[in-house]
């Protein structure tokens, strides 16, 4: 018997063939017309948003972000080169757009903790995230032992220092030690031993 998590998460695996792309669509319209970061009352995502940490209690905070889809756009050298030396195109970021996103709300709300963030939606132009936030001066997130890790100071700015799940997985630390000997504790620093 399918729970209804795995009934949400199974209409978003195929969202163009189920019930909720017409929805969708008219999401899009209204996000796009809307503020780049922008507060909601429940996750879009229930699913997602309980896998990655998300509890329907005080002190959790859901923020919608906008942030703009590929890669840099830079202004066209006026001067006498290549067209291979030009270099304004194909200038990807080193940094996952999900991880700027949570940058972003984290610039916001600057009184509260980024837990993680999940995927919502894209259009044309932009990429749209849900950034979930623990508000640390909340007893109900103190007090609870399963969050209350969040409120330790070495958990600071856990958004800036790369330390979200979707920052991980953008420095390659998403499978242990085998395989990404390289990126740990940081691609730099790495560097940095092995000259």
């Amino acid at each position: 018997m399918e729970t209804s998590y795995s009934l949400i998460r199974n209409e978003w695996k195929h969202l163009k063939k189920s019930s909720i792309y017409g929805l969708q669509k008219e999401r899009m319209i209204s996000w796009r017309r809307g503020n780049s970061i922008e507060r909601v009352d429940r996750p879009t995502r229930l699913d997602k948003a309980r896998n990655v940490g998300y509890k329907a209690k005080e002190g959790y905070i859901v923020v919608r972000a906008r942030v703009r889809r590929g890669g840099q756009h830079k202004p066209k050298i006026m001067g006498g080169r290549r067209p291979r030396r030009l270099a304004y195109t194909k200038m990807t970021l080193k940094k996952n757009i999900q991880v700027i996103a949570e940058e972003r709300v984290a610039d916001k709300y600057p009184n509260t903790e980024v837990l993680n963030s999940y995927y919502v939606g894209e259009d044309g132009l932009y990429k749209y995230y849900e950034v979930i936030l623990v508000d640390k001066a909340t007893p109900a997130i103190y007090n609870d032992s399963k969050i209350s890790w969040i409120v330790e100071p070495q958990n600071k700015g856990r958004a800036y220092r790369g330390l979200t799940s979707a920052a991980y997985k953008n420095r390659g630390l998403g499978h242990g030690r085998l395989g990404s000997d390289k990126s740990r504790p940081s691609i730099r620093a790495n560097g940095r031993l092995r000259k």
